[in-house]
């Protein structure tokens, strides 16, 4: 009776078992891209697909792009946290002055590129910045390849260039970089800017090459100005690739472990070299198309750079301000970006 007695709860155990090792989750995926886009055909699509594959079919995304599944891309970060979406991508920057830590990547001339950025970002968040992300899983961070000025009626050769132009910037700290440099800053997401530089809302942008396509802004302007390649990029920002804590807390552990397998430090890197990757391809369609280019001289892009430093300094207050030590965040910042930028 005993032994029969075993057998008995040893098959309950399965049975109880059974439905958990079997289950299947579909994780609901936001983002801001439409389809085309670099972002969806080379890191969403693949990731979606890996963590398929990891998972015999059992983890799964319903992938809603172009802000599909509703609201605004401000709203990502919430959507997440509060589980409307399972899993985001999204520009912490969009929710000024929300993630503060984080924005150290975004200060002018800081990178110089989107795998080291990545790399550097990584780590910064894991020292410093994990409690701006409350009910959120950070499964990846990086910034993008170097973001240069595009306009559509006049060429930005020298600061004075700046004067009068409306610009497009995503983040509070490209904002306040437009308007240290000289323009009039003009704060909107990315799908809002074919729109606003047809009616003349904008005269230009500022953005990486990579994105570029996707919107076919190529189209838009006629003009392009690049720093020097010897200077750090003249802005950055940052990214965040997001689960909703709950969403990965409920998963079975087998599951767990491959959204594991499939995020962090490694995912990050991989994703930088994507973003620097992207530039050739992007960058010639735009030469294709026969539009203006010009490279600024060492000298200029310093003065640029003189022009921009007091919003360094401005951070670094805020986030003593906040009781963080804003000297130390920004040092281990740019120490991380020389580390990496080594290799």
């Amino acid at each position: 009776m005993k032994a029969w007695t075993k057998i008995g709860l040893l098959a309950a155990a399965v049975a109880v078992a059974l439905p958990a090792a079997a289950q299947e989750v579909t994780l609901k995926f936001h983002h801001i891209w439409n389809t085309q886009a670099m972002a969806s055909v080379n890191v969403i699509g693949p990731w979606c697909e890996q963590i398929a594959k990891d998972s015999n079919n059992r983890l799964k995304c319903q992938i809603f792009p172009a802000m599909s599944m509703g609201g605004t891309p401000p709203q990502l970060v919430d959507q997440v946290r509060d589980g409307v979406a399972d899993v985001v991508i999204t520009l912490p920057g969009y929710t000024a002055g929300r993630f503060p830590a984080m924005e150290v990547f975004e200060l002018p001339f800081m990178t110089n590129s989107a795998e080291s950025g990545a790399q550097a970002a990584w780590d910064y968040l894991q020292k410093h910045a994990t409690g701006e992300f409350p009910g959120t899983k950070i499964l990846a961070t990086w910034v993008h390849d170097e973001g240069y000025v595009h306009t559509r009626d006049k060429q930005v050769k020298t600061l004075a260039d700046f004067r009068g132009l409306k610009m497009r910037a995503p983040t509070r700290q490209t904002n306040k970089l437009l308007a240290a440099l000289g323009a009039a800053p003009v704060g909107m997401p990315l799908p809002a800017i074919p729109d606003a530089i047809s009616k003349g809302t904008i005269d230009g942008f500022l953005l990486p090459w990579e994105v570029i396509p996707s919107l076919k802004m190529h189209e838009m302007v006629k003009f392009h100005t690049e720093t020097h390649p010897s200077r750090p990029a003249l802005y950055s920002a940052v990214f965040v690739f997001a689960m909703n804590q709950a969403a990965y807390d409920k998963l079975p552990a087998d599951l767990k472990g491959v959204i594991d397998k499939n995020s962090g430090a490694g995912l990050s890197q991989r994703i930088g070299k994507i973003w620097d990757d992207s530039k050739p391809a992007a960058r010639k369609l735009a030469v294709d198309r026969g539009n203006t280019f010009y490279e600024l001289s060492a000298e200029e892009t310093d003065n640029w750079a003189k022009a921009s430093a007091k919003l360094v300094d401005e951070w670094v207050e805020d986030m003593t301000k906040r009781g963080r030590n804003g000297q130390e965040l920004l040092k281990d910042a740019r120490d991380l970006l020389a580390k990496y930028g080594k290799r």
